[in-house]
């Protein structure tokens, strides 16, 4: 590697290492508060002298992480599939088969992409409330499923967009129908897409809190992230134990962002050198 190609990559290279410490620092620093002894206020980033690595344990009792981890995982094995298919379906329709009014469609999926979060909230309860769905998982299920769909046919788009349409045309010669070809081959050449559209929208429902706030009354059938309530009380806050708490949720997410990876990065080299 010759000298004028090492300058130009110093850029880079400076602004990937800034993006590592400021994401590692944060990490390092929950770390050394879990590890704190229990009832004190770490400050900043300090490893402690005898780490109490049963900090952990303690938290994970505390909190019931386990029958949340239960609860957790069956939302989002309710949530991520069916959501991916749905968008994919529809995002096929809308790119590759021309549907009728499919622009006015997406364009009024990609307008509701600007409509805050909160302002939703009120009406979704009164809505599982009239279905006799709260403090239910399912009512929780359903709605996390409309939410994530304007993303998720935006994201799908992206790939059938570009997909070459002479596929259809070479499917339907050897006389497949629609549904073949896109189950046959494009779901197959989509693998990357669908991958890291797999792991974003687990990483939604994983970390999910203000939603199963609102819509279920029983702890146990919240998300993970509802654990956290466990280390608050009225008057004070155990930050050790929060600390702890807060990397026990979040050591799924880290392992399947870690297993999805690769296909995340394909995905976006991917939209990179098509768009």
């Amino acid at each position: 590697m010759d000298t004028r190609s090492l300058r130009a990559r110093i850029p880079g290279i400076t602004l990937v290492a800034i993006a590592g410490i400021y994401s590692i620092v944060p990490l390092l620093s929950m770390l050394s508060a879990a590890l704190a002894p229990k009832g004190t206020y770490p400050a900043g980033l300090s490893w402690p002298t005898h780490p109490h690595w049963h900090n952990f344990i303690d938290a994970f009792r505390i909190a019931n992480i386990l029958t949340l981890l239960k609860s957790s995982t069956i939302i989002v094995v309710g949530v991520v599939p069916v959501a991916v298919l749905i968008a994919a379906m529809a995002a096929y329709a809308i790119a590759q088969l021309n549907i009728p009014l499919g622009r006015v469609f997406y364009l009024t999926l990609l307008m509701t992409l600007t409509v805050p979060f909160e302002v939703v909230i009120v009406p979704l309860y009164q809505e599982m409330k009239g279905f006799g769905l709260l403090d239910s998982q399912l009512g929780l299920i359903l709605p996390l499923i409309g939410l994530n769909m304007p993303f998720a046919v935006f994201w799908m788009r992206a790939y059938f967009v570009n997909a070459p349409k002479e596929l259809n045309e070479a499917a339907a010669v050897d006389g497949a129908r629609s549904w073949q070809a896109f189950w046959h081959i494009h779901m197959p050449l989509a693998r990357s897409s669908l991958a890291s559209l797999v792991l974003l929208m687990f990483l939604s429902t994983w970390n999910q809190f203000l939603l199963p706030l609102v819509l279920i009354n029983d702890p146990n059938k919240r998300t993970m992230a509802g654990a956290l309530q466990a280390f608050q009380s009225r008057y004070s806050t155990d930050v050790v134990l929060l600390n702890a708490g807060a990397l026990l949720i979040m050591a799924p997410t880290i392992i399947v962002f870690l297993a999805l990876e690769r296909h995340f990065v394909a995905a976006l080299l991917q939209g990179a050198i098509k768009g």
